[in-house]
């Protein structure tokens, strides 16, 4: 069983390896299923020029907003980018690489990667700003632009429960861009709320197989809500 175990005992052996300048694909959407505890672990290290894939960069001071404070992000692939202050501050200014991707775009990408598909054609972007300096090809009678695929040096992503062997579960919306994410990295790891001895997930239940997963880490969570909701009294 050893052999098969992913279980590390620190973030700081989960995050080993990470140098400046790498790509990392993080999971989440919003501030929902992001994985905070290795996020942070990427700010405590100080790693630099970094390229971000993710749906969006989290708030101000919390998620993967807390990597722009030292400006730890050279550039950021995601959909999403309108709840962050400073992350408009640094686009502005010059000292921030944005590359907006339509989000069906971006899972595509990231699952794609996973897969060793190198491109892929979709109707998504035709015509748009999202198409220039693209192949475009016709396809019974249609024009699709042809996306990359993204493989990251490392894969950051949150689950709920998880055994040994790296086999995880997500709960409910938290899913999100987590599996297309774990599929994608050369290095996966993978923080869980809950960890369990092998044989105690259901197999049909498994969302993530182990083969994708090289460390795995139990963390503890704030679960921030990026805007609260509440009926007036």
């Amino acid at each position: 069983m050893a052999g098969f175990d992913k279980v590390v005992g620190s973030y700081e052996e989960a995050m080993e390896g990470l140098q400046d300048g790498m790509t990392v694909i993080a999971g989440g959407f919003g501030l929902c299923g992001i994985p905070e505890n290795l996020i942070g672990e990427i700010k405590r290290k100080g790693t630099r020029d970094l390229t971000i894939v993710s749906n969006n960069c989290g708030v101000d001071g919390f998620g993967l907003g807390v990597l722009l404070e030292d400006k730890q992000v050279k550039k950021m692939i995601s959909s999403y980018v309108g709840e962050n202050a400073m992350f408009e501050q640094q686009l502005l200014n010059g000292e921030l690489e944005v590359e907006l991707t339509p989000q069906g775009t971006l899972a595509e990408k990231m699952r794609a990667g996973g897969a060793g598909i190198p491109a892929f054609f979709t109707a998504t972007g035709v015509g748009t700003p999202v198409g220039e300096g693209k192949e475009v090809r016709e396809f019974n009678g249609r024009e699709y632009l042809l996306e990359e695929s993204i493989v990251g040096d490392f894969a950051i992503v949150k689950g709920w429960k998880a055994d040994r062997y790296g086999n995880v579960m997500y709960r409910h919306t938290a899913q999100n861009f987590n599996p297309m994410a774990a599929t994608a990295g050369k290095i996966t790891v993978v923080e869980v709320e809950e960890l369990v001895e092998v044989g105690e997930l259901e197999p049909s239940q498994i969302h993530t197989p182990g083969i994708y997963v090289n460390r795995l880490i139990v963390g503890s969570f704030e679960k921030r809500i990026e805007k609260r909701t509440v009926t007036e009294s």
